[in-house]
């Protein structure tokens, strides 16, 4: 007795234009004519670029509320050997938008999950930046609650890494004051309203950018690109800091802190080693 051969379903994860919606690949437009299924996140949004290209799909929603319930739905359809497209309302699906469950889940479950590369908002913004491309790390939104979002900067403060973020128009000022606090000055570039009519890309020290869109905030959908530190301005604030915190192990021995309390604060804060902070508070307390 032969086992029965099961027809394995395809989900197509399909990149859509970022605003020009010339801006689409014509394998994009195949597949999306010829699946059982298109799943987007705002269904209404993807009817202008179905109709602009005469696709007469009638799309799914797939969100953040409904994601869980759509997976099963679409697992379901896979097993039917069903091809399912998906896309975001703008550029590559996942980056900062739903879909990882389902990806997830269909891949677990074994069935095929095939890129259909095009726009790419990140990458689009990379590209005119003016800053090294070589090695960078996508933040995608930033949390809003202020300890959150310096806990996240806060690892990169170090990092020789290009960073991009998104970002709504109205806190553009605020997240650009942040990143400077932050991180320093640095060099970084504001994307705004990339491939549409009103596209802008203003280039300039954080400082300054955040002072001029503080005094006049932009509109439409923003893109944030900040240089990474330099080797000089690491050395140099690597070694401020070593100061500081050295102060500091001074101050706590002379305080009547052990060597390991020290330590143990240092670390757990996540400002020094624990065992670089026992050794120097050993020498601290040996010197006092």
């Amino acid at each position: 007795m032969y086992a029965r051969e099961v027809e394995v379903g395809t989900l197509y994860i399909v990149a859509t234009p970022i605003g020009n919606l010339e801006d689409v690949t014509l394998r994009a437009l195949r597949l999306l004519r010829e699946a059982d299924c298109v799943l987007a996140e705002d269904t209404r949004h993807t009817r202008i670029l179905l109709d602009r290209h005469g696709i007469a799909a009638r799309p799914l929603s797939l969100h953040a509320h409904n994601e869980a319930v759509r997976t099963a739905e679409v697992l379901a359809r896979l097993e039917g050997g069903a091809k399912v497209a998906l896309v975001s309302d703008a550029g590559t699906p996942l980056v900062s938008d739903p879909g990882e469950r389902l990806v997830a889940a269909a891949a677990a479950a074994g069935h095929a999950v095939v890129p259909v590369p095009g726009p790419s908002a990140v990458l689009a913004a990379l590209s005119v930046a003016g800053l090294p491309t070589a090695c960078f790390t996508m933040l995608g939104f930033l949390p809003r609650r202020v300890s959150a979002r310096d806990a996240v900067l806060r690892r990169f403060r170090m990092a020789p890494d290009t960073l991009v973020l998104f970002e709504a128009p109205g806190r553009v000022a605020a997240t650009l004051t942040a990143l400077h606090a932050a991180l320093g000055e640095r060099p970084a570039c504001v994307a705004r309203e990339l491939t549409k009519l009103h596209e802008e890309v203003l280039r300039g020290p954080l400082s300054e950018l955040a002072l001029r869109f503080a005094a006049s905030p932009p509109r439409g959908e923003v893109t944030l690109v900040v240089g990474g530190v330099t080797p000089e301005a690491a050395r140099a604030d690597a070694e401020a800091d070593v100061e500081v915190l050295d102060a500091l192990i001074r101050e706590r021995v002379a305080a009547g802190r052990s060597p390991r309390e020290v330590a143990v604060e240092l670390s757990s804060q996540g400002r020094m080693r624990r065992r670089d902070a026992y050794a120097r508070a050993i020498r601290a307390r040996g010197g006092s």
